[in-house]
């Protein structure tokens, strides 16, 4: 599909296993305000970090063309662990510019450091892939990347513990080992991690820059869309839909905390 014969009034669509993407969607709501976005939550199958290359490709693809079929102008992974494994998968797929967290959180970094040395902390599933250090690499291959899995973040941030005592000590051990090594950059390799920037700054002080993916993935499509003359033009209130394949109790309560706004419009998808 030539981007000239996509309407801007599209959609962007962004996708993730769970909860997590919602950081996405958030600041892709603040930088892109006038656009329409539909976020997609396979809920009924979260973790994918647990699950097989074959499996969570399987679900990409199911969750791509159920969001080309809503007409979407760009398509976004908000998912770590799909970004890692998966994005050829769904780059393949797909008519429509596709944009992983991965290489967004990749390219920043390497922009940033200084001293050529990176840390990325992520789930073990997102760890394990080295998709980031491959990412780094590519983009420079002098930059030695120091990774540390941080397993009990992500229920840590589900509980809403964002800055509780028992999170901060958690944050010291896990960022000893990576801090250690000198870095002056740390990636933040998973989607529910932004919402610990605080905290990880107190932990970290002020000489490490910290990267958000959902950042950089925001500047990269504005860009895109700006380059392709697909910026929505009319300037109304834009439509945010939300949908989920399972509607679990928390699911609201947790992302309203995500969206720091009250979550409406969610529709429940049965396949």
């Amino acid at each position: 599909m030539n981007p000239m014969q996509v309407n801007p009034e599209n959609p962007i669509g962004v996708f993730d296993s769970g909860i997590g993407g919602l950081t996405v969607a958030k600041a892709l709501f603040e930088g892109l305000p006038f656009e329409n976005i539909i976020y997609f939550g396979d809920t009924a199958r979260v973790p994918y970090g647990v699950k097989s290359v074959k499996t969570i490709s399987l679900y990409a693809q199911q969750i791509t063309q159920f969001l080309l079929s809503q007409e979407v102008k760009l398509l976004i992974v908000a998912c770590n662990t799909m970004s890692s494994v998966a994005y050829h998968v769904i780059a393949d797929l797909s008519p429509v510019p596709v944009f992983g967290v991965v290489d967004a959180g990749a390219s920043s970094a390497v922009a940033q450091t200084n001293n050529k040395r990176v840390g990325v902390i992520g789930t073990p599933a997102t760890i394990g892939s080295k998709a980031y250090p491959r990412a780094i690499n590519e983009y420079d291959p002098e930059i030695r990347v120091f990774s540390q899995p941080c397993p009990l973040f992500v229920p840590l941030v589900e509980e809403g513990w964002l800055d509780h005592q028992v999170t901060r000590l958690t944050a010291e051990e896990y960022l000893k080992p990576v801090v250690a090594f000198g870095i002056d950059t740390l990636v933040l390799g998973c989607t529910h991690y932004p919402l610990l920037k605080p905290m990880l700054r107190e932990v970290l002080g002020d000489e490490i820059a910290l990267i958000d993916s959902a950042q950089s993935i925001t500047e990269q499509t504005a860009q895109l869309l700006k380059r392709d003359n697909l910026l929505r033009e009319h300037h109304g209130l834009p439509e945010h839909r939300f949908f989920v394949t399972d509607f679990p109790i928390k699911f609201q309560e947790i992302g309203e905390r995500f969206l720091g706004r009250a979550l409406s419009n969610v529709e429940l998808v049965n396949w």
